[in-house]
């Protein structure tokens, strides 16, 4: 069930009218419900593996907190094993068996095994997890009720691609439930809004590029098609997927859930380590507190500090998609954010100098993405060969209209950055909000790209 449809919207109104007219306790049992049934309407036989490591985790957290020893840490193994064991099958199964293929059978067939991704995995997976680890440190309390924490896990605005919720976050609102006030429906209803109009106005003009572009490389070679190809990915990735989490968070918001802020416009970043403070920060921070502090975080020296930033953007370039693709993509931002710390520490720019930088950064960036949205390793090293040494023919991909759209979007994310414009939109007279609301009615109803339903990138990791 897409977000995008008439019955997604359909779904949350009824689920929305009937969480209020229930009383509170008869609540949790309807989102649930709601939760599961949104999963299962795509594709029902998964909700098998959802629940199971519901089961699992929900068991292995109870007797983690109820053990001493080597007790503990075997129910945190056991926790881990299920999580990792099921992604690695389904995520990574064809991958490895394709890799083992080529290097000690070279030229054999190479037959696919018949999987398909279960629908969000990777995001709720990473949010289980989080919970059976913070329990396991003693920074979180098991939640006694199953049906309490299979809610968690799969409540449905943020159950298919984030944001990464941790325990102490929901259920701090969740035992503490407070009905939401005029402003934070005002401001839910904003996100809502904003997130459609970054996914159908934005995105899905600036995917119209991407995957032509992306579909055949090497017939529109040249540098300008390359880079206005790339630009055109990047763009299409931010606007898709901020706004499915501004979607997600605004929905949220209106049963009375607080989720983290998961973009916070990352293509001002002056630098690629910034980048990575505004770029997927629930995902950011999770690989930072349960990856990379594991591994000794800045706590073992300089080169060791290197050693584990590689190595945690190695993991979290595969995270995203089981190719070699994305390793280098995730290898290239960890060289980068490396050779940051080795040039300028962990120094912020401010000032004038931040637009040059933030131009550099997001041509570093931009580059990157040819790794992530190439199909193969040879048609990445293609359009980035042609980006820097193409000839100088061939013209830009992006429409003047699509030129004019992206500056737009970029004046409009400088006035949020340094004028807060949505919050005191959400703040001012009924009058203003009754014609913006109505304006972005009117501009998804006239400018949405195309009539065909493109799911959000996020949805395939």
């Amino acid at each position: 069930m897409l977000f995008g449809t008439l019955n997604f919207c359909f779904f949350l109104a009824v689920v929305l009218s009937l969480f209020y007219v229930l009383p509170q306790p008869a609540r949790r049992y309807l989102l649930l419900a709601a939760s599961l049934f949104f999963y299962v309407a795509a594709i029902p036989r998964y909700i098998v593996i959802l629940l199971f490591l519901i089961t699992i985790d929900y068991f292995a957290a109870m007797w983690i907190e109820s053990r001493e020893g080597a007790r503990r840490h075997m129910a945190l193994v056991v926790s881990l094993c299920a999580n990792l064991g099921l992604l690695g099958w389904f995520k990574y199964a064809n991958f490895a068996r394709e890799t083992w293929l080529h290097v000690f059978a070279p030229g054999a067939a190479v037959t696919p095994l018949d999987i398909i991704l279960p629908l969000g995995i990777s995001f709720h997976t990473f949010q289980s997890m989080s919970y059976v680890v913070d329990v396991y440190r003693k920074k979180q309390r098991a939640v006694r009720s199953y049906v309490d924490y299979a809610l968690f896990v799969s409540f449905f605005p943020q159950l298919v691609a984030g944001p990464i919720v941790r325990a102490g976050e929901f259920f701090g609102d969740y035992f503490n439930w407070k009905a939401p006030t005029a402003m934070e429906w005002r401001q839910g209803c904003a996100m809502i809004l904003t997130g459609y109009i970054k996914k159908l106005v934005c995105a899905d003009q600036f995917s119209l590029v991407a995957d032509k572009y992306f579909a055949d490389p090497a017939s529109l070679p040249g540098i300008v098609p390359a880079w206005t190809g790339a630009i055109a990915f990047g763009l299409q990735i931010f606007f898709d997927f901020s706004g499915y989490t501004d979607i997600a968070i605004g929905v949220a918001l209106l049963f009375g859930f607080h989720f983290p802020e998961n973009f916070r416009r990352p293509y001002l970043s002056a630098s690629v380590t910034e980048f990575w403070r505004r770029w997927h920060m629930t995902l950011s921070h999770w690989l930072r507190d349960y990856l990379y502090v594991s591994l000794g975080g800045n706590q073992k020296g300089v080169w060791r500090t290197r050693l584990n930033l590689m190595l945690t953007m190695l993991l979290g370039g595969l995270w995203h998609g089981a190719s070699w693709n994305f390793v280098i993509w995730g290898g290239y931002h960890g060289l980068l954010l490396s050779l940051e710390r080795l040039i300028w520490g962990k120094e912020e720019k401010t000032g004038l100098v931040r637009v040059p930088l933030a131009l550099v950064t997001f041509a570093l960036v931009t580059i990157g993405w040819v790794f992530f949205r190439a199909k193969t390793l040879a048609a990445a090293l293609f359009v980035v060969g042609q980006m820097f040494t193409g000839q100088a023919s061939g013209g830009s991909l992006l429409s003047t209209w699509q030129w004019r759209l992206a500056f737009l979007t970029l004046f409009i994310a400088l006035a949020e950055e340094y004028g807060q414009w949505l919050t005191r939109l959400a703040q001012s007279a009924l009058w203003v909000r009754t014609a913006a609301a109505v304006m972005a009615l009117l501009v998804i109803e006239l400018f949405t790209a195309t009539d065909l339903s493109i799911p959000f990138v996020y949805f395939q990791f």
